[in-house]
């Protein structure tokens, strides 16, 4: 792929104490379990972002899951933090070569109750903590019941 296109120019940006070598980079999603860290490395990103991860494996949402809107250049996603679980990711980022900006992005699980999301939070953050170079802690998702209460009040303050 590198020798089919052209070389992305350095634009280094510095923010919190990182150093990113341009000021685009991949969000959460696309690899969620990091499985494919050293592929995307070779497409130019200023940082690669992985996750949404959680403590325990889950599957996701029910199929289908991902819908296409033609008339409006949409698509409707519907994923549902579907991911092999903490364990899985740290293994993938432990095999990886990448030496670049890797954030990790870290949820709860669909089935523990937003009274104990910190518990998972914390499962999480101990167990990436050391192979990221940042952390994004999700509490934002549709598609995971009552995740957003995590984003007011006291439930905030937990986390």
């Amino acid at each position: 792929l590198p020798a089919l296109a052209p070389a992305v120019p350095k634009a280094p940006v510095e923010l919190m104490g990182l150093t990113f070598d341009n000021p685009v980079g991949l969000a959460a999603g696309l690899d969620k379990n990091g499985s494919c860290i050293d592929g995307l490395s070779g497409l130019g990103f200023g940082f690669i972002e992985i996750g949404t991860i959680t403590p325990r494996p889950q599957a996701g949402n029910p199929k289908p899951r991902l819908f296409r809107i033609p008339e409006a250049q949409a698509i409707v996603n519907r994923m549902g933090f579907n991911n092999q679980g903490v364990d899985a990711l740290v293994a993938n980022v432990k095999a990886a070569r990448f030496k670049g900006v890797l954030g990790i992005n870290i949820g709860k699980n669909f089935d523990t109750p937003v009274e104990n999301a910190v518990d998972d939070y914390l499962i999480c953050m101990q167990k990436v903590y050391e192979h990221a170079s940042y952390i994004t802690v999700n509490i934002s998702s549709p598609n995971t019941p009552g995740l957003r209460d995590l984003q007011y009040g006291e439930s905030l303050r937990q986390l």
